[in-house]
Order: structure tokens, then C-alpha cells, then sequence
């Protein structure tokens, strides 16, 4: 059995590691790191992110001790490891149905989801009840800033525009909610329609009910 201060020494043990990948499943990866092979549990995007990569990778872990198992998760970007460590926190959220959470929604769109109350995108993750995505929504909501939703790294990262970058987009947002979509759904629906700097609000509404139907 592992004491506390044994499990806290386990957890902060592995950073990152970077190697190549030997081979994915559809859960982990073996990443080969000066001839050693170490299985790592990820989620799906990563998986799917993964298989655009070539040569070598950095992954960043977190070392998951229990008495009867060690395991390493893995993340491509720090944002998506601190996310999943603060999801563990959550009762009834464990490593499993956090990671479940990551492979449903992208990062973004899961601070996103926590800040506007959205239970109802968290839950689709597969294992996810809506109880314990209230209890998620409940813990975090207070843990994530409105400068973390809107923060981006890069445009094709971040599925989350600004609203006061685009008043006709925020409008649309606010109209899809009205019409009873949700409010991830509908920031997912607005920012994937291509528009100008001139198209105004009703332009933009009509597309994106065209994407909403879809998602």
C-alpha cells in the first residue's frame, strides 16, 4: 500500500517524456524512449492528433498510483494535463471518466462547457451520468477563469472566439441558446461557419442551424 507522501513522489516522478511511438490502440500508446517502451493511457483526440504526428513526440504524463495498479496517462499540451488532474478532484470522477470527458469534448470546449453550466455536453461522454457532470460543473466552475475559456494558443486549437472580437457572432451564440441549444453546441455550431467581417448576425444564424442539426 502507498502512503500519501509515496503517491505524491510517484505522481511528480514523470514530467514528459519524448520519443516515437511504436504502435497506438484506441486508448494508449507505446512510446519508445531510449529503447524502453512505456504504455501510456491517452484519450481519443489524442490518438487522433497523434496520427498526424511524425518523428518524435512530447507527451506529457501523470502517474496514477493506486494500491493494486501504476499507470501513466498522457497529454499533448500542459493545459490538457492540468484540466485532468483538476477533474480527478471531482468526486466520482476518476482517471478513467476524466479521460473519457477529454476524448468527448477538446479542452476548450470543456472550460467552455463548465463555465456556462452545459451538464448536458459533459454527460455525453460515454460513463459520464449527468449527476456526476453537475457534480464536475459544481466543483470546477469556480477553478476556471473567463480568461482560460477564451484563451488560445493557436486559431485551428481553439473553438472558442471571443465574442467581443465579433458582435454578430456573440448574437448568434445568444440566439441559438434562446432557441433551447446548448450553449457549447451552439459556440461549436457558430465558430465552424465561414464567415466575413460583414455578415451579419441573421446571415451567420441561418448556417450554423444548418452545422447545429449535425452535431
Amino acid at each position: 500500500m502507498f502512503s500519501g507522501k509515496t503517491k505524491r513522489a510517484w505522481f511528480e516522478m514523470y514530467a514528459y517524456f519524448i520519443g516515437k511511438i511504436a504502435y497506438m490502440q484506441t486508448d494508449s500508446i507505446v512510446l519508445e524512449v531510449n529503447n524502453v517502451g512505456y504504455n501510456i493511457r491517452v484519450s481519443a483526440q489524442t490518438i487522433q492528433n497523434l496520427s498526424q504526428f511524425a518523428g518524435e513526440v512530447k507527451i506529457y504524463t501523470y502517474t496514477y498510483v493506486k494500491e493494486d495498479a501504476l499507470s501513466l496517462f498522457g497529454f499533448l499540451t500542459r493545459e490538457e494535463l492540468e484540466l485532468f488532474k483538476m477533474m480527478l478532484t471531482v468526486n466520482g470522477i476518476g482517471p478513467k471518466g476524466a479521460l473519457s470527458i477529454l476524448s468527448t469534448l477538446s479542452v476548450d470546449t470543456l472550460r467552455f462547457a463548465i463555465m456556462s453550466g452545459d451538464a448536458k455536453s459533459i454527460a455525453k461522454s460515454p460513463g459520464v451520468g449527468a449527476k456526476s457532470a453537475e457534480r464536475l460543473i459544481i466543483d470546477l466552475k469556480d477553478k476556471i477563469s473567463v480568461e482560460d475559456v477564451f484563451a488560445s494558443n493557436s486559431a485551428e486549437n481553439s473553438p472558442i472566439v471571443m465574442p467581443q472580437e465579433s458582435p454578430a457572432k456573440k448574437e448568434a451564440i445568444e440566439a441559438l441558446t434562446a432557441l433551447g441549444y446548448s450553449a457549447t453546441d451552439a459556440v461549436k455550431a457558430v465558430n465552424s461557419v465561414d464567415c466575413g467581417p460583414d455578415d451579419t448576425t441573421e446571415e451567420i444564424l441561418k448556417s450554423a442551424l444548418k452545422v447545429i442539426i449535425s452535431i
